[in-house]
């Protein structure tokens, strides 16, 4: 972990692994008991990243709902919410979007270099834009997290960002919360995609909790050496 956040990566999915449907609206895989604890868990947390994928199609906000748990922060010292963090290789962000205009929170966009220029200029005043190499480089813009005082970082998705950072070894923590139905399409996206992990059945992570929330299941998984 020297050099980089802890990083907690948090998903909920269908029992045939899917985040989400094909449909326009985004599919709740989730309860309301599930969601505080969510909340909860992004209050302990210095920053929130997501993929630039996950705002075009989600639009979220990214934020802590609990006015108490935002109290609690700000009496640490601490902003009412954590940074939020995105990744692209493109320009493809809306300035307008819930990510960029909602919530007292620092915003933070890393970008492949060949779209750092552009990018500035259409996000200026509105989020920090830096260069995480070309192609983009998870490890420079967790290093850069670090430098930035970011101890604590939650990943929330997408399937895509999910699959980098586990294929990379970049995950501590995984709580990944199992939904009571199939999704059942094939083009719907998943949870992780095809390729090698370190986390295979030779090295098998560590089941450090599991709890019943309503009619979803919380697994807690530490990863490796964590």
């Amino acid at each position: 972990m020297d050099g980089r956040p802890y990083v907690l990566l948090s998903c909920a999915m269908s029992l045939d692994g899917h985040i989400d449907d094909s449909g326009p609206d985004r599919l709740l895989l989730s309860n309301e008991e599930d969601f505080d604890r969510v909340d909860e868990v992004r209050a302990s947390c210095d920053a929130i990243l997501v993929g630039a994928g996950t705002l075009r199609r989600d639009n979220p906000r990214l934020l802590v709902r609990s006015e108490a748990r935002r109290h609690a922060r700000v009496r640490r010292g601490l902003p009412p919410h954590p940074a939020k963090v995105t990744l692209t290789a493109t320009a493809r962000l809306d300035p307008a979007g819930l990510f960029f205009t909602e919530g007292d929170a620092r915003k933070i966009v890393y970008a492949a270099s060949a779209v750092v220029g552009p990018l500035s200029a259409a996000l200026a005043g509105v989020a920090e834009v830096s260069d995480a190499g070309d192609p983009l480089d998870l490890r420079t813009a967790l290093a850069d997290l670090a430098r930035r005082g970011i101890a604590r970082l939650m990943v929330e998705g997408g399937g895509t960002v999910h699959t980098h950072f586990l294929q990379e070894g970049l995950v501590d923590e995984l709580q990944l919360v199992v939904a009571p139905f199939f999704v059942g399409d094939p083009s719907a996206p998943r949870f992780v995609y095809g390729g090698s992990f370190p986390q295979d059945s030779r090295h098998r992570m560590e089941l450090a909790d599991v709890r019943r929330l309503g009619d979803v299941v919380l697994l807690r998984y530490l990863v490796g050496g964590a």
